[in-house]
């Protein structure tokens, strides 16, 4: 008896892949591609119990991969009061909602908020201590910037860090003052001891966390993503929360976990000492590589730049390692079998990335291992040349110049900002690059993301270098196929062929043919498949 599939798509384009192109129709039989090809082909794997969908002219591709967010921080955050610029556009706006999470809280109960960008505020600046205090005058407030890097605390929070304005600012840190007196704002490592005093997420808190953000994710079309830094609200037991999570079927989405390495807070000693290096689980949930944090943020003025940014205080960003301890990290994790996937944003941190993954490199040659540099957002010609010759790829987030793109012009001019993040360049040079949201830095919704890839324009409309644009076809190959191939997992899953896993996103327009405008607008996802499972219909 003929193998009959499980479910049909036809009835509307099938995006399979750049090399496979467009088809008619798509079989899926249990959690795998059975076939792909036109209607007649797959007409006869129909039987009486293959449940046929009909896209009705709605486009259906590989299901999208997230290659680079925080499931754990996006589903946590989800609860917290939301302060991104759709939420609140005004100070005003912003105090409010924090005021009426404060009225609904006990007194001393934490009250955590993220998403505001002061460029994008009324007054144009960060919120100030005094602001907050007057919000909430009867419990700990801590406010994160957008980009994650920065938080503006009321006296309270600081009070419980243990932060008074004579505190020493740590390496790799900032404790802002005027006049003498704290603003509130603490910016990277500065943020360590008001975090410490936050009660810790229990193993309940991250595994619904997980099964929140998941479950979002599902709803975007996306049915991979990479957690960019496992440990960071938990340590270790993060990762037995996965597992867990796995186990307790609460884990909605295929997840890639980059363990954190930076000194003093690692979790590599232990996941090495229980034999989870790059490549250990399944295609559900596996480690993925190691991660360590090289500078901030540019909207936030602390990623490491060589030249100044625009202002008095002639910054170049913050660093967080001399080179020697940098180097001394990277060959560790790179000796013990890891892959590597390190936040280095301006072109300085990159500098100094490129230099010590070489270094390992050349000490223990490997021409596959495939380490990754996050965000690379300001790389030089000739940092592309060196990443080109050693096998280095960069996993950017276009999304970041649809929402920060205007922020990056007003803090190092047009000349620096408008070339940044060159999607082109690297395309054409080979060096696949991956995307994503870094969510909850950005939403993970797709479709700014891939209006950003089409057309290099902000939220306001400002074209950031129409040079840098690439085709629809090639910003689906980023989300699919250079997703997997940044996983080492491009002959498993990110392309619709016979055997590849069965993960499918079906959108409501087709995105091949729409306008870039269309597709910012209103498109969304209306259904997403993982394994040959429908596990999201909208409307359902």
């Amino acid at each position: 008896m003929a193998i009959q599939a499980d479910i049909v798509l036809r009835n509307g384009p099938i995006w399979c892949g750049r090399e496979e192109g467009v088809v008619e129709a798509l079989a899926i039989f249990r959690d795998k591609v059975l076939a792909a090809g036109s209607d007649a082909e797959i007409k006869p794997l129909i039987g009486p119990k293959t449940r046929v969908i009909d896209l009705k002219g709605r486009l259906a591709t590989p299901g999208l991969n997230d290659s680079h967010l925080h499931l754990v921080s996006l589903g946590m955050t989800m609860g917290w009061v939301d302060s991104k610029p759709e939420a609140a556009p005004t100070l005003e706006a912003l105090l409010g909602a924090i005021s009426a999470r404060a009225a609904q809280s006990k007194p001393g109960e934490w009250i955590l908020s993220r998403g505001y960008d002061q460029t994008k505020l009324d007054t144009g600046r960060h919120p100030y201590r005094e602001e907050l205090d007057r919000a909430a005058p009867n419990n700990p407030v801590m406010l994160v910037r957008a980009c994650g890097h920065i938080a503006i605390c009321n006296s309270e929070a600081l009070r419980l860090g243990g932060i008074d304005e004579q505190s020493p600012t740590p390496q790799g840190g900032l404790i802002e003052q005027q006049n003498g007196r704290l603003t509130g704002l603490l910016a990277e490592n500065a943020r360590a001891p008001v975090q410490a005093a936050i009660p810790a997420a229990t193993e309940e808190d991250i595994i619904a966390g997980i099964e929140r953000g998941g479950r979002y994710l599902l709803s975007l079309g996306i049915t991979s993503c990479m957690d960019a830094a496992v440990g960071q609200k938990g340590g270790f037991r993060e990762i037995a929360a996965y597992h867990r999570a796995k186990r307790d079927g609460r884990l909605p989405v295929r997840t890639w976990l980059t363990l954190l390495g930076d000194d003093g807070r690692s979790i590599v000693p232990e996941c090495y000492a229980a034999g989870l290096i790059s490549g250990t689980g399944d295609e559900m949930l596996m480690v993925g590589a190691v991660k360590l944090f090289l500078d901030g943020s540019a909207g936030g003025r602390t990623a490491w730049m060589t030249e100044p940014y625009l202002g008095e205080d002639k910054t170049t960003g913050v660093w967080m390692w001399e080179d020697a301890e940098l180097e001394r990290m990277v060959l560790d994790a790179h000796k013990k079998g890891y892959q590597l996937a390190c936040h280095a944003i301006g072109d300085a941190a990159i500098e100094q990335l490129i230099t010590a993954y070489e270094k390992a490199l050349a000490a223990y040659p490997d021409a596959d291992r495939r380490h990754r540099i996050e965000h690379c957002g300001f790389s030089t010609p000739v940092q592309h040349e060196r990443m080109v010759k050693a096998g280095i790829y960069p996993c950017p987030q276009q999304v970041f110049i649809h929402d920060f793109g205007d922020a990056y012009v007003k803090v190092l001019g047009p000349e620096r900002a408008l070339p940044s993040y060159p999607l082109r360049t690297w395309f054409d040079l080979g060096l696949k690059p991956a995307t994503g949201s870094d969510a909850p830095v950005c939403d993970p919704n797709p479709f700014p993301n891939f209006h950003t890839m089409l057309t290099r324009e902000t939220w306001k409309g400002t074209v950031m270098d129409a040079a840098q644009c690439v085709t629809i076809e090639e910003a689906l190959q980023a989300y699919t196929e250079f997703g997997a191939f940044s996983q080492k997992q491009e002959k498993v899953k990110g392309r619709l062929a016979p055997g590849f896993l069965a993960d499918v996103a079906v959108f409501s327009r087709d995105l091949l043919s729409a306008a870039p405008a269309d597709i910012l607008k209103d498109t969304r996802c209306d259904l997403t498949i993982l394994g040959g499972n429908v596990v999201y219909e909208r409307g359902a």
